[in-house]
């Protein structure tokens, strides 16, 4: 804020708080206008950063109430070690599900359709005992759970997706940020594609406009991007450390546009390089347009 700003907003607060009864209004609107739509974290501490990009948002209980039945959607889909950046970190994980108990969440479920062997790919990224851990009820994706659910979408008019992801009171989608051979980049509205069943391959013909179809119809309460190891190249699966760089990042935002949006940019790619984000951006699911966004960026 500069020097002329201060000035009116310490002459407009106090003169609201003169009159009987608009102070807590002007508290409520102050507040409002500060609200940022992104949060950049940044530190050495997974959990650390998570808890702080969350907390510029408004705080978990923002977005969990109490009794809440929440699905954490982390990307499990491959049989690899934290450190090779293709599966979500599981520190980060870990911290969401305790936010989310502490603001007083039922249940918090953690599950992935993987790509390959769902034992090997739950145990070797260390989610599986981390989100145990957190108290998280985790699972491997049961077929039975599987509905054919109406998308009324421009590539996708309906496709099988997973009851407990659909059906949970709030879901929160956990990705990590890694290139992807199809897609340019996996990111937000890709790891969506973890929760459909049936053969996900036949939607790589029409990627950009399926995903936007899927996340319109999923919609998360909360996206939180895993930056803290990116996958720079040969993802999604990914395997040699040389592609891997550290970022000690997490980034928060309820737009699922716009995260991608953002975090675009850490690979030195802007939103426009990506299809799916420009096709939701045109769709109305969310912005690109990171000049009209609030963003903070923090050191924790």
């Amino acid at each position: 804020m500069n020097r002329r700003d201060f000035l009116k907003t310490t002459v407009i607060a106090g003169t609201a708080f003169a009159i009987p009864g608009t102070s807590s209004l002007f508290i409520k609107t102050l507040e409002a206008a500060e609200k940022s739509d992104i949060i950049a974290a940044h530190g050495l501490s997974p959990a650390v950063i998570t808890k702080a990009a969350i907390d510029g948002l408004g705080g978990i209980k923002s977005f969990i109430s109490r009794g809440d039945i929440v699905v954490v959607k982390p990307n499990i889909g491959w049989d690899r070690l934290p450190a090779y950046a293709a599966t979500t970190n599981p520190e980060v994980v870990s911290a969401v599900i305790t936010l989310c108990y502490e603001a007083g969440a039922k249940q918090v479920k953690v599950f992935d359709h993987s790509v390959v062997d769902p034992r090997r790919c739950y145990k070797q990224s260390g989610i599986s005992d981390a989100a145990a851990a957190a108290g998280g009820i985790v699972s491997y994706i049961d077929d039975r759970k599987f509905r054919e659910v109406k998308l009324a979408g421009v590539a996708l008019k309906s496709w099988p997706l997973y009851t407990e992801a659909i059906e949970a009171d709030k879901f929160i989608n956990i990705p990590i940020a890694k290139t992807h051979g199809l897609s340019t980049l996996s990111l937000g509205m890709k790891n969506l594609m973890g929760i459909m069943g049936s053969s996900r391959g036949r939607i790589h013909q029409s990627i950009n406009g399926s995903l936007v179809d899927l996340a319109m119809a999923v919609k998360p309460a909360l996206i939180i991007l895993d930056a803290v190891r990116i996958l720079t190249a040969n993802g999604p699966q990914g395997g040699d450390l040389a592609d891997v760089r550290q970022f000690n990042t997490v980034i928060a935002g309820r737009d699922q546009v716009a995260v991608d949006a953002f975090g675009a940019t850490l690979f030195g790619l802007k939103g426009t390089d990506l299809g799916y984000v420009v096709a939701g951006h045109k769709a109305g699911l969310g912005t690109m347009d990171l000049a009209k966004l609030k963003i903070k960026k923090i050191n924790v």
